[in-house]
């Protein structure tokens, strides 16, 4: 008898007690037609990385939700030139905090310079271009002469890993000025002399250097070095951050994507299968095996996605890399365009 009335003592109180919030449970469960939009992109990532005999690395993440896809968005890429966003946003950080003016003359120094682009402006007596036409010539041909001056104005590559970390982002890390990672991609570690004469002198005693600059092969050491390297994930929080108006100013903002929307590189990546007329702000990143593109993509309704799309280690050539790139860039504007409404549940974090 007295089991029975403390079972039911037991039953009274459970029934009275307060349900748990719905918390408790976590997040509620993705609608059904969510979760089939989710793989099926995934999907697509996965099957368009089968192109590549190397590593392929994809994350997209829509600017209003934060919603966030990846493949293989944990892993570390060399970012080639991509690294130059990072270098912009230290430049006009510069520029907010009226350290430094667009208008300013920087000295084209000619301890600086590398190969193509501009180089032989460094030999004028005295050159100078302004810092809104360097960062013009670095985001849009990708120039490494003009990068170099910004990265050494921007106070070297510690203080812009110094700013992309004081926003928050991990993961991401720049090393070198541009002709320092282009000695660390070919493997050579000159300790005086210009650039054009040590890597000429590199290429006459290994002519395997120039073989894998034909034959557009990966340096497979420098692929896994840590240095100048990103995740997908970490330039997609960089790229968030600047959208977001977290990192600079509105004007500041607007300037630096306004530039990267006439990147005159890349046509065949994120732009390559994207409707005509789509607006892209975005910066690619190429060496020998390596093809990156990362960027901001606005939608016909208004919104914004991210992308960052990096590919290394493969040795399958440009053309492949591209259209990994440009497959996945176009399967996530329909995703994010058509998918479900995914207000439902909580969006991924990166």
């Amino acid at each position: 008898m007295l089991f029975r009335s403390l079972s039911a003592l037991a039953a009274l109180g459970l029934f009275c007690a307060p349900f748990p919030d719905a918390d408790a449970f976590g997040p509620p469960p993705k609608p059904l037609v969510q979760q089939s939009a989710e793989a099926k992109l995934l999907a697509e990532f996965t099957r368009f990385s089968a192109l590549s005999d190397g590593t392929v690395g994809i994350a997209v993440r829509d600017l209003q939700t934060g919603e966030t896809q990846a493949l293989n968005g944990d892993t570390l890429f060399p970012m080639a030139s991509a690294y130059k966003v990072a270098v912009a946003g230290r430049i006009f950080a510069l520029i907010d905090a009226g350290e430094l003016r667009l208008d300013d003359q920087l000295a084209l120094d000619p301890a600086l310079a590398s190969e193509g682009g501009i180089a032989w402006m460094f030999s004028k007596p005295g050159a100078t271009l302004s810092t809104e036409r360097l960062l013009e010539l670095m985001l849009q041909k990708s120039d490494n002469n003009a990068t170099d001056v910004l990265v050494a104005r921007a106070g070297g590559p510690q203080a812009i890993t110094a700013f992309v970390t004081r926003l928050g982002v991990t993961g991401l890390r720049v090393d070198s000025d541009t002709v320092h990672l282009l000695y660390r991609a070919m493997s050579i570690h000159p300790l005086t002399g210009t650039f054009r004469q040590n890597a000429e002198a590199a290429r006459r005693a290994d002519p395997q250097l120039a073989v894998r600059d034909i034959r557009d092969l990966p340096n497979l050491a420098f692929a896994i070095e840590p240095e100048d390297t990103s995740t997908p994930r970490a330039m997609l929080d960089l790229l968030s951050a600047f959208q977001s108006g977290r990192a600079l100013s509105p004007d500041s903002t607007q300037r630096l994507f306004t530039i990267m929307a006439n990147c005159e590189t890349g046509k065949a990546r994120i732009v390559g299968m994207l409707p005509p007329g789509t607006a892209v702000a975005h910066k690619t990143g190429s060496l020998n095996g390596i093809g990156n593109d990362v960027g901001i993509v606005r939608l016909p309704d208004g919104r914004r996605f991210a992308v960052a799309i990096f590919v290394m280690k493969d040795s399958r050539g440009h053309a492949s890399r591209d259209r990994i790139i440009a497959e996945a860039s176009r399967a996530a504007y329909d995703y994010f365009l058509y998918a479900p409404d995914r207000a439902h549940g909580s969006p991924q974090k990166s």
